[in-house]
């Protein structure tokens, strides 16, 4: 049986998330992605970690990588001091998280990015963005290091890895790496897998699902126009991704199984679809390994 792993939101990201979990194992995926609060302010309590662990290993499912809060008054690269240090906590609260829950993954974090089409005007609050989360990054290294699990950070749309590229520049492999987006890399295109392949050696996470190239759209491999065949080839080439389940970030909305309220009928025939197109990518990428 092939490992794959999904994200606990394919249909909402907060919330009790037991029946998401109990539905994933279900359908055949073996891990999870934790993907539930990743744009809140939420810090995980022990008694909810019981919790989630309990349900881990009712359901025989192993936690992978933690999506990390973006926060909103708890920003790691926030311009206020305050908000910045209580986001070097929000992180640092994610790490517990996957400590606790013995994942097997890293902590995955957006950053302050340069895009295509950003304004001159904001080019100064971005880079001074970038040196708070620097700051934030050498405040948090200690404790990753000491525990031994990486930072990933994420590419964007429209970006233009410059400022991702400086993050590679000032940190080492072993501690900084990147989490590469598919649906993100989709929207810019050719632009985006250069650079995906330039920076091969970071690879230690993913987020696979597709698009029409026009939106952030989290389907399923095979509903849109992502080059699954040469994005595989790429990821069979990553030296960190080797024996690591292969992660999807999808969502049920731009599919025909959506339904407003999440009704578990439809979103079991979600997964089991879902699963089937997953695992043919990890074919593609287990081809090109041969």
């Amino acid at each position: 049986m092939t490992n794959l792993s999904i994200t606990t939101d394919y249909h909402g990201d907060s919330g009790c998330p037991q029946d998401r979990l109990q539905f994933a194992a279900e359908a055949g995926f073996t891990h999870l992605h934790w993907c539930h609060q990743w744009c809140t302010d939420f810090l995980y309590d022990p008694a909810e970690l019981e919790a989630i662990d309990g349900w881990l290993k009712d359901y025989h499912l192993t936690l992978l990588d933690i999506h990390g809060s973006a926060g909103q008054e708890k920003c790691w690269y926030s311009e206020r001091e305050y908000e910045r240090k209580a986001g070097v906590r929000l992180v640092a609260n994610r790490l517990e998280m996957l400590l606790r829950l013995r994942g097997e993954g890293c902590i995955i974090m957006h950053t302050p990015e340069i895009g295509s089409d950003t304004p001159e005007a904001e080019l100064p609050t971005i880079k001074r963005q970038f040196e708070q989360c620097c700051r934030s990054i050498d405040e948090l290294a200690p404790l990753f290091q000491r525990h031994g699990v990486m930072l990933a950070l994420e590419n964007h749309p429209h970006g233009t890895w410059e400022l991702l590229e400086r993050f590679f520049a000032r940190y080492p492999a072993d501690f900084v790496g990147l989490a590469y987006d598919s649906g993100h890399g989709h929207i810019s295109k050719e632009y985006s897998l250069a650079h995906l392949e330039k920076n091969l050696n970071r690879l230690c996470a993913v987020h696979l699902h597709d698009n029409d190239g026009t939106a952030d759209q989290h389907q399923p491999p095979f509903y849109g126009t992502v080059d699954w065949p040469r994005l595989s080839v790429l990821l069979a080439k990553a030296p960190l991704l080797v024996n690591k389940p292969l992660q999807f970030e999808v969502v049920t909305h731009n599919t025909p199984f959506h339904t407003p309220d999440g009704n578990p009928e439809m979103l079991r025939k979600f997964l089991a679809d879902c699963h089937e197109r997953c695992g043919k990518v990890a074919k593609l990428v287990n081809e090109a390994h041969a």
